[in-house]
């Protein structure tokens, strides 16, 4: 298990309590996503009219083939310039368009709960993400659904595109985790038992799991039912390069363990550690077509969300 650095005078957690409206949702950088669209790259299985490629075929807006006519086809739908050379009645097919199923799955657990030089925890980072994530779906009229795992998935909501879904996101994102450990295998296991419908799944975690094959797995069964996979791979600014210098008390906040050490002594080390832990990750998601974007908590999470969609649009 990597731990999760804390300095000696730095408060382990946030406040048990959460207003109704979470402290750390900025209404004002949500704007920034007004003229951003989420598109899927892939097809995906939706119930409503939106801006996605269906697997299904239908009349809608995109020329995809011809069949021969058949009784009962709309002659609306008949090629007559086909027919005036061949003289046989053919019917256009269009792919349908469709709304999406976004599912989001963020980490609860405990090392989440990190702050040092970020300008807020990992978990608020992640459910900033997971709220500008969800407005900017519910806006396109596309179907949300919200999990929170820790070693499972603990709470979890079925994509709806309902009135009040955005409240209902933010109301489970402020839910505290009920266990302090990450099971990442375990959890994307149980993703992909719940994301029925293929659609966009994206993690939101700081993938602090030893067991990087367990995660390969994970990803591989979500991929494997036709969803495609963000994984937003958060980490504090500190545990991602530690400081250069001074004297810290390092916490396992998952864990009993403790150390107090100089920076000096360790960070060389440290960083070569991390590096090829994130090159595991890399190779991982790579294999299974799964985007994986490394955030440190320091980056204002609406622009990094947008420099992010920006890149996939282009």
């Amino acid at each position: 298990m990597i731990a999760s650095p804390q300095p000696k005078k730095a408060s382990k957690s946030q406040s048990a309590g959460q207003p109704s409206q979470p402290d750390w949702l900025k209404l004002d950088e949500l704007a920034r996503l007004s003229s951003i669209e989420l598109r899927a790259r892939g097809v995906v299985e939706g119930f409503l009219q939106g801006l996605h490629r269906s697997p299904f075929i239908g009349y809608s807006v995109e020329f995809s083939s011809h069949r021969r006519y058949g009784p009962g086809d709309d002659l609306r739908h008949v090629n007559w310039k086909l027919f005036a050379r061949q003289r046989k009645l053919y019917v256009k097919e269009f792919d349908a368009e469709t709304n999406l199923n976004l599912y989001l799955f963020v980490d609860a657990s405990r090392s989440m709960q990190c702050k040092v030089e970020g300008a807020m925890t990992k978990h608020e980072y992640a459910a900033t993400l997971a709220a500008a994530f969800a407005a900017l779906a519910l806006k396109q009229r596309d179907a949300v659904g919200l999990g929170l795992f820790d070693d499972g998935v603990r709470h979890y909501m079925d994509p709806s595109a309902k009135p009040g879904r955005w409240e209902d996101c933010l109301s489970l994102l402020a839910t505290r985790p009920e266990s302090n450990v990450t099971a990442l295998s375990k959890s994307l296991e149980q993703a992909a038992a719940l994301a029925r419908h293929r659609g966009v799944v994206v993690i939101l975690s700081d993938l602090v799991d030893d067991d990087v094959e367990g995660i390969k797995k994970g990803l591989q069964q979500l991929r494997h039912r036709g969803h495609e996979v963000i994984v937003f791979h958060l980490l504090d600014p500190f545990e991602r390069y530690l400081a250069e210098s001074g004297r810290f008390r390092v916490l396992d906040m998952e864990g009993p363990a403790e150390l107090t050490t100089n920076m000096e002594s360790i960070r060389a080390d440290y960083l070569k550690k991390i590096e090829h832990w994130c090159d595991q990750l890399d190779e991982a998601c790579l294999h299974q077509g799964v985007d994986r974007i490394e955030l440190t908590t320091d980056q204002p999470p609406t622009a990094a969300l947008v420099d992010y969609l920006v890149k996939r649009s282009t």
